[in-house]
């Protein structure tokens, strides 16, 4: 597939940043098509020949996110570092740490519920691909089970981290991630 020539891109990113600011200024659910169009300075056609509407704008983002973190999973694997239950979550959490704001936008109080559920479903696929899945032990549950425990967990976890402005960093958030999916609240 062709890259998209720099007047496009230029577009897109216009277009995505407007989005980022209006979702941190007035949150997902209340922000409208208009509202874009209005701060990006780009008219409506324009805008319909990218975007369908806000949520194919939202998926655009999160594929753009799945894209950057697809290529620190390859990166892991391709120097053999084993990935273990708290890889993935390590790798976003510093993903997170290193894009600030639109994690504050998409993943904060202002994403809204349609954030969070692609949020979600954008994570256990990933852990999907990634997790390793042991299916030699007899209890075991099925990867989709464990995918969904530890995408939960690590969207909950992330939520937190956000709406604490980030006040750990990401070692010590992944290291509290290892010790509760490893061993609960044990100490």
């Amino acid at each position: 597939m062709a890259e998209p020539d720099r007047r496009v891109r230029r577009t897109r990113k216009t277009l995505h940043e407007a989005f980022i600011a209006l979702v941190l200024d007035k949150g997902y659910e209340n922000m409208t098509v208009q509202d874009i169009l209005d701060r990006a300075d780009i008219g409506r056609s324009t805008f319909y020949v990218h975007y369908r509407d806000k949520e194919a704008l939202l998926t655009a983002t999160f594929d753009s996110m799945r894209a950057q973190l697809e290529a620190d999973f390859a990166h892991t694997a391709s120097a053999g570092l084993p990935l273990e239950v708290d890889r993935p979550a390590a790798l976003l959490f510093d993903h997170a740490h290193r894009n600030q704001r639109v994690y504050r936008a998409l993943c904060g109080k202002q994403g809204g519920t349609v954030v969070t559920r692609h949020l979600h479903d954008f994570i256990v696929q990933l852990l999907a691909d990634h997790l390793p899945h042991n299916p030699g032990t007899d209890h075991a549950p099925p990867p989709e089970v464990i995918a969904e425990f530890y995408a939960a967990a690590t969207v909950g976890l992330l939520a937190w981290w956000i709406d604490h402005d980030f006040a750990r960093d990401p070692t010590h958030l992944t290291s509290d991630f290892r010790h509760l999916a490893t061993r609960g609240t044990r100490n």
